[in-house]
Formats: structure tokens, sequence, C-alpha cells
């Protein structure tokens, strides 16, 4: 696809094979919501069934499938997805609004996550140990789990699709992916690209539409082994119960309200930087940004001086414009939503610092000035999850109330903290009650190779990426033979 061009048939891909639906969608540019970038058909129950079927009927064969096979389609993909990065993230910059260096650099990345699990499908893994019994032998082991259910966000349309759809074949699962509604045409590239790796019919399954129905379809199904959702914490909760009740696994990713701690030792502009690009940039739709600044009082009112110049310089457009900033959020509707946390700050009493207004560009799209309030902890804005470009500035005495700011909150995903001193960065890493840390990083931002996940409510099962997605993807089998 190219800039101003049409997707006109972007269709589910079931059991190898495009198929049309009974109804279709439409999804359009959010810098120029004139401009449609893809027409796309919604499955429906039956098309998602079927779907669910054909992987259940090609586990069998693809699970027993050589390392070498699979690792050869995992690669091929990967290849072809870091050749064509810069048409893939025209187009991500597209759909979702992000600026295209940063759109770029996703396609890159789901390139990379395949190549990465081509390689962990020839490591396999597994133990062997010594028997409690003399003449006994001991294997542990590693099988596939079945058919995996792969619900993913409209936020990162390739790389969250990437870091599911990826360890799935590696393990040798069959999958079935739903792309969230809003980025279609990302999902059927993705899928494009995958159906053309040699994958026997049903491995790999492409379902678009809603989650209330294609969704549903996936998490009822007692055909799908494992469902892994990255999205809001209120459709995990609700999936999460469902999956459980039947017994299949259940991976779940879920956001937080993440702490970025500055110190009064730290760099200050360093600091700014990092707040910067933690809470604002992707327009802070990350599940990773920081949203909460908690500030040593000794520093901040420089911080937020610094910060406040800072936002004013960002440069606030069209996603495909050279050097923009930051582009516009999604959709009208989470403009909406963060326009009223901006009204929500101001009713509470939160003091306004700036921004949060809606703005005006050279095209129609859904553009706003990025946000900053001094806040209370019981305030709203420093509570709940936003997924916006607003973030509130917390005032703390010293590190203990900052490290007790940081852990007061339901969510446990990322939390950062910029200091000079050794002392306090390694009592947070130790104590700060959250899956992942960050020292004089941005808390969004994070290696394919590594773990992601959370604690508390931000998370629910196994780590995703890296060789713990091992712990979702396969079940162990222990063997005892007798010598």
């Amino acid at each position: 696809m190219i800039h101003g061009e049409i997707h006109q048939n972007v269709r589910q891909y079931i059991n190898g094979r495009w198929e049309t639906s009974a109804t279709t969608g439409v999804s359009a540019n959010p810098s120029d919501t004139s401009e449609v970038v893809a027409e796309y058909a919604r499955a429906d129950r039956r098309q998602v069934e079927s779907a669910i079927r054909a992987a259940a009927d090609a586990f069998s064969h693809w699970s027993h499938s050589t390392p070498q096979r699979r690792a050869d389609v995992l690669d091929r993909i990967g290849t072809e997805l870091l050749a064509r990065k810069d048409e893939l993230g025209l187009l991500l910059a597209r759909e979702v609004g992000k600026t295209l260096p940063e759109a770029v650099a996703e396609a890159a990345r789901a390139g990379q996550v395949f190549k990465f699990f081509a390689g962990e499908a020839l490591r396999g893994g597994g133990e062997n140990m010594a028997s409690l019994r003399a003449g006994v032998q001991v294997d542990v082991t590693r099988e596939p789990v079945g058919v995996a259910g792969l619900i993913t966000p409209w936020n990162s349309p390739l790389a969250v699709p990437a870091t599911k759809i990826a360890p799935a074949l590696a393990h040798g699962n069959c999958v079935v992916f739903k792309p969230a509604e809003l980025v279609p045409a990302c999902g059927w590239t993705l899928a494009e690209i995958i159906s053309r790796a040699a994958l026997p019919a049903g491995v790999f399954n492409l379902v678009m539409g809603s989650g209330r129905e294609a969704g549903q379809a996936l998490v009822d199904s007692p055909l799908v082994d494992a469902l892994s959702f990255t999205g809001s914490a209120r459709n995990g909760e609700r999936i999460l119960q469902a999956v459980a009740a039947r017994r299949a696994k259940v991976q779940l990713e879920m956001g937080g309200k993440n702490a970025l701690v500055v110190l009064a030792d730290a760099d200050i502009d360093h600091a700014v930087d990092c707040a910067v690009q933690g809470a604002y940039f992707s327009n802070g739709q990350r599940c990773t940004a920081s949203s909460r600044l908690i500030v040593e009082a000794a520093v901040h009112d420089a911080f937020v001086s610094r910060l406040r110049e800072r936002l004013k310089a960002l440069k606030i457009g069209h996603a495909l414009e050279r050097g923009v900033d930051v582009g516009p959020l999604v959709d009208e509707e989470r403009l909406a939503r963060s326009l009223a946390w901006v009204g929500i700050a101001r009713e509470e009493g939160a003091e306004h610092v700036w921004g949060g207004e809606p703005l005006q560009r050279a095209t129609a799209g859904h553009y706003m000035s990025p946000a900053l309030f001094l806040a209370q902890p019981g305030h709203r804005i420093a509570r709940e999850e936003i997924f916006g470009p607003l973030a509130c500035v917390l005032r703390a005495a010293d590190y203990d109330e900052a490290l007790a700011l940081c852990n007061d909150t339901p969510s446990g995903l990322s939390a950062g903290i910029c200091t000079n001193s050794l002392k306090h960065a390694m009592h947070f890493r130790r104590h700060a009650e959250v899956g992942m840390t960050m020292v004089n990083l941005p808390t969004a931002g994070v290696d394919f190779h590594a773990p992601f996940g959370g604690r508390k409510g931000s998370g629910y099962g196994p780590r995703e990426q890296g060789r713990h997605a091992a712990e979702f993807y396969t079940t162990v089998k222990t063997g005892y033979m007798l010598a």
C-alpha cells in the first residue's frame, strides 16, 4: 500500500483461503480523516468457529513438524518484514497515527521478533536428570499446547501480534489471530505475509471483527487451548473468568499506571527527556507510558518548569510530516476520552501546567496538545490509566515517600527512577512492585528478547517475549524410563 491508496480487499484468512464476510467496515487515517486506509470484512461467529476447527485439525501435523521446518517458516516471515519495513511503517503510520520513524521501527521490530523465534524453534528445550531410583532415567520435555487464540490491541499492530504469533508457531501451536478492529490493514498485511510462508492450511488463521462477536467466539470455544490477550483491564478480567472456567491456559497483558520517580540527585535535563518520551510519545497510547511523574521536593519546581518548556516545543502534526514529534490520537473516541480527562483533572482541583486542548492542523485529524497537571495522590488522573497524552506530577518529600507513591496503585507493569545514587537505584529495582524497572530510562521501551509483563492488576499468566514465552505456548511433560 502507498499513501492515498485504498485497500479494497481486506478479507479473513481461514484454512488457507481468503474469505469475504457478510458485513464490512472502514478504517480511516487519524491524521487525515478524509482518507480511507482500508475496507475490511468483519468475521461473524460462524467464520471464527471455522477458523478454530481448521487450526484444531492442523495441529497434529504441525505439532510434529521438525524444528528446522518451523525455523525456516519464521525466518522467511522475518526476512520479508524487514525488507518491507519502510512500506509497512508507512501503512502503520497512516492507520494508527504513529510518527513515520516510530512506525518503521515497529515494523522492523516485528521482523526481528520472527527472526528471534526462528532460532528458538531450533534451540528447543528440555532437561535430563538423575532419578532417585537406580537404573531409572528422567526426561523433562516441552510440547505445544494446541490451538492458540491471539487477541491483539491497536496501539502496536505489528509488534504485539508478532510477539504472540511467532512463539506460538515456533513451539508447534496453531493460531487464530484477531487484531483490533481499528487496525485491519496492519493485521491483514501481516497475515498476507505469513500466508506465503509455506505453512500448511489451518496452521495460521486471521479473523477480523468486533470483540463482542469475533473475540468472544475465541474466548468461548472449547477447542481453543490457550488464549493470549492484550488490552484493557475490564476486558481482561472478563476473559480470565471465562477462559479459566474451562481450564484453558490464559495470558493477559492489561496496561498500567506507571510511575517515573525523579530524585534530587538526578540529571534533571535527562529526567525531563525520560518523562517526555515515556509519557507523551505515541500520545501516551502505550501500556508502559509514565503518566505519574513523582518528583522529589528539592527539584520539583525546576523539573516542572523544564518539562513545560519541552512540551511547548513539541511539534504535533500529521504522522507522515517530517519533524513531527507526536501524531494524532488513533480515533475520535480516544481524543474525546483524553479531553474528558483534562476536564476531570480541572474539576478535581489539579493544577493545570500546560496543554490539553484540541488542535487544528492542515488536515482534519484527532490532534491534541500534550497535557500536564500537578496532582495529589487521590486525584483520578493519578490513579486511573488514561492511555492518552496526559501526565501528572506528584511531589514527594524524599525517596521513601516517592517509592511509597510509586507502589500505591493496583497496577504493576513498569516503573522508572532517575537518580545518580547506586544505593537508591538498587533498592528501587528490588522494591518497586512492578514487572519491569527502568533506571535512568523512560518507562516505555523494552527489548524484544527479554521477558515482558506486569504484576498486580497489570498482568496474569506467564510472561511474554524471549525464552520465557515457552512457559505459555508449551506444556511440560515428565518421562520416566527404566534403563
